[in-house]
């Protein structure tokens, strides 16, 4: 007996991301290589018409369907990627048709389950789909869907949330993340990580990862901050107070904080603790030491205060996050 379908509709629109349309397809592909029956997941491309549709990449794409035919069929999973233009500044801003809007809006009663890739959010909040719930997008324009949509709670850090049947994700790769979330909710939680292996991706990393290592993001701006920086990755494991930094740079108390406030929109203290827990999180996954060894040479000494930091960081513990995204065999 075959399994009941499960129609995946992903949007089609001009200029979409040509990863956030081909990553969640390959991962349910993937899952089929590690089942003896079919997953009866089927994917079907729409747009409003069945013309190519160019991607942001250039790469034209051809629908499977277009919106009208799908009016009053049951759907699945409706997957809503997006699109960015990028101004002569550098600033990105994320892209609404209000035409693909309302069409997502009425797709959207249609399906099971509703799943926007990376700026795709936008669209979801556009079309009424996000109001009240807390959402995640690319970080690059999570302020841009903070400021359009009050009513939205928007959590910035997070790779991917789960809000009732409503789910939004962070980035593009992190469409894979999502749709193995997906995966893991339809089949279970062993058969995701088999098509993770697959994917040559840590595990399955849980939504509440953050979508940043403090080393690299966000950028400094002068040299004197990267050097500092520099200093204190070298020196976690000393107990480095504000005297330490300030002392570094050759500035006052006042003046170090103003300086992280300006550079890196944080206080010196907050961006120590990030940089402690990046510096764990580097250990978790590539080493056995033990957590009192991890504590000790990231400067947090005791395991307890491994495990606060962790819990305000991450959402989870050292042990649990190593049990993730170890990358050592067993």
């Amino acid at each position: 007996m075959l399994p009941p379908e499960r129609r995946i509709v992903i949007v089609l629109f001009d200029r979409v991301d040509l990863l956030d349309v081909t990553g969640p397809p390959e991962v349910f592909a993937l899952l089929q290589r590690e089942m003896t029956q079919p997953t009866g997941y089927r994917v079907l491309l729409a747009a409003e018409t069945m013309e190519p549709v160019t991607t942001s990449a250039g790469v034209r794409v051809l629908p499977d369907i277009d919106f009208a035919g799908l009016r009053n069929q049951a759907i699945d999973t409706l997957v809503v990627p997006g699109s960015v233009a990028v101004d002569e500044t550098g600033r990105v801003q994320a892209l609404t048709d209000p035409a693909v809007v309302q069409w997502v809006k009425t797709l959207a009663s249609q399906s099971r389950r509703v799943a926007s890739v990376c700026v795709g959010a936008h669209i979801l909040a556009a079309a009424g789909l996000l109001r009240g719930k807390q959402a995640t997008t690319h970080w690059s324009t999570a302020a841009q869907l903070a400021h359009d949509h009050p009513d939205i709670d928007v959590d910035a850090d997070r790779i991917y949330i789960q809000q009732g049947h409503i789910w939004t994700g962070a980035g593009l790769t992190t469409c894979l993340d999502l749709a193995l979330a997906l995966v893991a909710e339809d089949f279970g939680n062993p058969l995701a990580l088999r098509v993770a292996r697959h994917l040559v991706m840590f595990l399955k990393r849980p939504g509440g990862q953050s979508q940043f290592s403090v080393m690299l993001e966000p950028l400094s701006s002068t040299r004197r901050m990267d050097a500092l920086r520099q200093y204190i990755a070298q020196n976690l494991a000393r107990p480095l107070s504000m005297f330490d930094l300030a002392e570094q740079m050759h500035v006052s108390d006042r003046q170090l904080a103003r300086i992280f406030k300006t550079e890196l929109g944080m206080t010196p203290a907050a961006y120590l603790e990030a940089a402690r827990v990046e510096a764990a999180r580097q250990q978790l996954e590539a080493t056995d030491a033990s957590l009192e060894r991890v504590a000790e040479t990231c400067g947090f000494h005791t395991t307890d205060t491994l495990h606060r930091a962790f819990r305000r960081k991450l959402g989870t513990t050292p042990t649990e996050y190593r049990n993730r995204f170890r990358t050592q065999a067993d």
